[in-house]
């Protein structure tokens, strides 16, 4: 597992890297795509958030391609990339269940294991 937080950028950069590597508009629009249109990344942070996982040996550089005079570089997600996503998943999917039933617990309504309110 990296040492920092992930961010959610981070995140959904691994997630859209999961099915095949991918080049770098390609994964802009993976990303925008898993988050609804919430996240809207911009090449400079793109380039720094897949300089960062590739230090951290959780992307890697596939191949490089040249299409329509210019050079495409494909990330693809490593096995500890793959790892630290589900951990990650995990994680988040366990604080989000832990709010819900507190919250739920607030108000009188029955918790996330108890089924839908």
């Amino acid at each position: 597992m990296t040492p920092r937080a992930m961010t959610e950028p981070a995140f959904l950069i691994l997630t859209a890297l999961v099915d095949a590597p991918c080049h770098g508009y390609g994964i802009v629009r993976e990303v925008e795509q898993l988050s609804g249109g919430r996240v809207l990344l911009k090449v400079g942070t793109l380039y720094g958030v897949l300089d960062r996982l590739a230090g951290d040996g959780l992307v890697a550089l596939d191949r490089e391609e040249v299409q329509q005079g210019r050079l495409r570089r494909y990330y693809r997600l490593t096995d500890a990339g793959s790892r630290t996503l589900e951990a990650e998943a995990v994680r988040l999917a366990e604080n989000a269940r832990t709010a819900v039933d507190r919250l739920r617990a607030r108000y009188g309504r029955p918790s996330a294991a108890g089924g839908p309110a």
